[in-house]
């Protein structure tokens, strides 16, 4: 049973992945069909991760009251219902619809997904034997970069011949098989009690008997806790572990030179350092989705080698992608960039798969939502800080510098790593505060 739900959950998140691709390039489209203006498309992505900063941020208060196969099954409800509603409206304004209540529901149904990663997440862990949590993770990463690498292009070719409101209803079946898909998820029932404790549902209090009356003290205990508390738990869960707090700040860092793979940044390098036009800009793109897909795979086929040394794992692909992205600042040749880029791929994977594995099993299974919502709202903090950044540095050092300097930053992810390295034991699993 648990190993189905885990294909339900796999198969719901593809599901999902490739709506939101379509649903993003088909509305992204309209948008700049309806006001030919780059800003209004700029947009569109700008209110998605803002909405995600939010709603990670608030992630907790929902964490309380519901179940993680509830809490997803509440997001990709909302999400349908709210496309829906834009649907109707896009339909009804004909292409010449204020764009206002567009930007609004976009802002809404980003905030709904917010939720969707962190408890997926978490959830993995639950779903998996602890043997088989690295593979299973995998499994997910290839399927998250084999949308991501044929989605965008897809999405064009479905765009330009099908037109952009038929490919949004494309996008609406969709999220409603990734709802199908997410509601015959059931996590384990030996997790049904401990987990219920806290959430102080009334179906948890009616009818208690007086012999109940330590578990009433519980509940009554967790729902005592303010709201800012619970805001604030995942962080202090992170605070308390010297493992949590290393693999934050390692994955802080890597975002800030991950960021240089926006498309605007590849695209710029492209024209001034290959002096190649936007065909190669694609070709880029897709030797980097190529690669990852190819890193998730051998991830899978290695994983009993590779989970006997985790941490050392993760090093592997922090050193090697940083080494790579300072090779490919150097080069001229798009050919060699081509293939700096391919093999850069299964480097990225591998120490996003093994880092995300750390982090599973360096929290139990009732902190692991909270503390991922924490990260989850860091990260996108730090990413959209480093896009300004990073915009502004490519204004004042050029286009070739900047991806020599987010090498470099990668490089100091990994010397962080080397240094908090003896925290991690080759088979230390659950780490409590420490």
């Amino acid at each position: 049973m648990k190993k189905q739900s885990f294909y339900w959950l796999w198969s719901s998140q593809t599901m999902s992945n490739a709506a939101d691709i379509l649903y993003v390039t088909a509305l992204t489209v309209l948008v700049l069909q309806g006001t030919e203006s780059v800003v209004s498309t700029i947009l569109v992505p700008f209110f998605r991760i803002f909405s995600q900063i939010l709603s990670g941020f608030l992630a907790p208060l929902m964490l309380r009251r519901f179940r993680l196969p509830r809490l997803m099954l509440l997001s990709q409800g909302g999400q349908l219902l709210v496309f829906a509603a834009l649907l109707l409206y896009l339909r009804a304004g004909e292409g010449s619809a204020p764009l206002v209540p567009v930007f609004a529901l976009v802002f809404v149904m980003s905030f709904l997904d917010g939720w969707t990663t962190p408890v997926r997440n978490a959830l993995v862990p639950r779903l998996v034997e602890k043997e088989w949590l690295m593979r299973a993770n995998g499994l997910i990463s290839v399927s998250d970069q084999t949308v991501q690498f044929a989605g965008w292009g897809v999405s064009g070719v479905i765009v330009a011949f099908a037109g952009a409101s038929r490919t949004l209803l494309v996008a609406g079946v969709l999220y409603a098989a990734a709802l199908l898909f997410t509601a015959l998820i059931r996590e384990p029932s030996g997790r049904k009690a401990s987990v219920s404790v806290g959430f102080g549902t009334a179906e948890g209090t009616a009818g208690t008997a007086p012999d109940d009356a330590e578990l009433i003290g519980d509940e009554a205990g967790q729902a005592e806790l303010s709201r800012r508390e619970a805001l604030l738990e995942g962080w202090k869960l992170i605070g308390r572990s010297r493992k949590l707090r290393a693999l934050t700040l390692i994955d802080s860092i890597d975002m800030l030179g991950g960021s240089v793979w926006v498309g605007a940044f590849t695209l710029l390098f492209v024209q001034e350092a290959l002096g190649r036009g936007e065909e190669w800009w694609g070709f880029i793109n897709a030797a980097y989705f190529a690669g990852a897909v190819l890193g998730g795979l051998l991830v899978v086929a290695l994983v009993k080698r590779l989970q006997r040394r985790l941490f050392d794992s993760m090093l592997t692909g922090i050193f090697g992608y940083s080494l790579l992205t300072i090779a490919y600042s150097q080069t001229s040749s798009p050919s060699a960039a081509l293939l700096l880029v391919l093999v850069m791929g299964p480097f990225a994977e591998l120490s996003m798969v093994a880092r995300r594995t750390l982090i599973q099993q360096s929290a139990s299974d009732d902190e692991l939502p909270k503390v991922l919502s924490a990260q989850a709202t860091v990260l996108n903090i730090i990413f959209c800080a480093s896009l300004l950044g990073m915009a502004k540095l490519a204004e004042t050092i050029g286009i070739v510098d900047l991806y020599l300097y987010a090498g470099g930053i990668s490089l100091l992810a990994f010397f962080i790593g080397a240094a908090v390295r003896r925290y991690f034991g080759v088979r230390d699993s659950i780490e409590k505060n420490v």
